[in-house]
């Protein structure tokens, strides 16, 4: 039986506060539970949805071992009760997997064979570190040159590309300076207001002298990453975190986080049927490889592939959400494809912000929707850099 392609709508999009990692307020808040909360929360916005229309939850995990392995995604869905009806799949396109679900979910609603689909990401890097918890190295990786990228750690493959497209280490830091300032700055404005939904969590603290151990309850509202004592000459004293020589330092990186994001992705009849208001129409994606040892300048080669199947141009496009995995990778590709440094990241990227890994894109995904509206655009873009050598896009419209 043939089905006519139909569009897919975004009809809720949020997330959680993002946490530092290892010492921040989400480090006791299991990954499947940052998955419960957004589930929780996107449907919340809904009342009309019946969670029994829900067909499939995709979410993102860059890293689906420890507590957020066992498919998080259906851990998560059981977890936030939705009905036992709702599947659930875990996908893995390290930091583009929640933008990965995001295009997913479009493709299926698209082509018939759903009508309510939740795309979301989760990640915590705070139980589950970017070395893994059982690194296993296939050794065919150090066997053949071709294939020796691969094992490059991200630091390493952000000092090649700032080395191969010349980006120095005073334009670094003074790129991760404006990142503090501008989410410094939205965050003063309630830029974020509509797309986080703050989360709860527990602070446990022993007393020593009576032995116990007193448990406090909290709520994480904002952002935990953008720091307000951030200066040129704070970053400017930080070590190369890599390479001895280098120009990379934990200043002009990504922060390691804590976080989650979920959309909810319907068909054009489904929100005919409850009346439901779009926030976005998703109109394409793209993802293409490169070299893993330059995996940053992943971008460049997928922005012109998602534009080109969207027919649009890059002044079409009105935000532009590309992923801060490092300042050096970051300004290598606006310089090279050519992106306006006013339309990048206008409310700072993960240098400030953080970078949950598997949840980036549905979060990032959630401020586009947001911003789309608040600002009156009609285009956006997500795109990040992949590890082992890829790029990825997507493209929005505010309906």
């Amino acid at each position: 039986m043939s089905r006519q392609i139909q569009d897919a709508y975004i009809v809720a999009a949020v997330r959680t506060p993002i946490g530092r990692a290892t010492r921040g307020s989400l480090r006791g808040v299991r990954p499947d539970d940052l998955l419960v909360h957004v589930i929780r929360a996107a449907l919340a916005e809904l009342p009309e949805l019946d969670p029994a229309t829900i067909e499939d939850v995709l979410a993102g995990c860059a890293i689906p071992e420890g507590p957020q392995g066992m498919n998080v995604a259906r851990i998560g869905a059981l977890l936030a009760g939705l009905p036992q009806s709702v599947g659930g799949v875990t996908v893995n396109r390290f930091c583009a997997s929640g933008l990965t679900t995001l295009a997913m979910a479009a493709d299926r609603i698209r082509v018939g064979e759903a009508d309510v689909l939740i795309a979301a990401g989760t990640e915590s890097m705070s139980q589950v570190p970017m070395s893994k918890l059982m690194p296993s190295v296939n050794p065919a990786v150090f066997e053949h040159d071709e294939h020796l990228g691969i094992a490059y750690g991200m630091g390493l493959t952000a000092e090649r590309v700032a080395e191969r497209w010349q980006v120095s280490r005073d334009d670094q830091d003074a790129f991760a300076l404006e990142s503090h300032k501008r989410a410094l700055a939205a965050q003063a404005t309630g830029e974020f207001d509509d797309e986080i939904r703050p989360i709860p969590y527990q602070r446990h603290t022993p007393d020593l002298a009576s032995g116990e151990v007193a448990v406090t309850d909290h709520v994480l509202k904002r952002d935990e990453g953008p720091r307000a004592d951030t200066s040129l000459e704070a970053l400017a004293r930080l070590k190369p975190a890599f390479a001895a020589k280098g120009s990379v330092t934990a200043g002009n990186s990504s922060q390691m986080s804590d976080g989650a994001g979920a959309l909810v992705v319907v068909s054009e009849r489904m929100l005919k049927t409850l009346n439901l208001t779009p926030l976005a129409r998703f109109v394409s994606f793209a993802v293409r490889g490169v070299p893993p040892e330059i995996m940053g300048i992943g971008p460049k080669e997928a922005i012109p592939a998602v534009l080109r199947r969207a027919g649009l141009q890059l002044d079409d496009i009105g935000w532009i959400e590309l992923n801060e995995a490092f300042a050096a990778q970051s300004l290598a590709v606006m310089r090279d494809v050519g992106l306006d440094p006013a339309k990048t990241n206008p409310l700072g990227g993960a240098i400030a912000l953080g970078h949950p890994l598997g949840a980036t894109g549905a979060i990032r995904a959630a401020t586009v929707v947001h911003a789309l509206r608040r600002h009156q655009l009609e285009y956006g873009m997500v795109t990040m850099c992949v590890g082992t050598g890829m790029g990825a896009a997507g493209i929005l419209q505010r309906v």
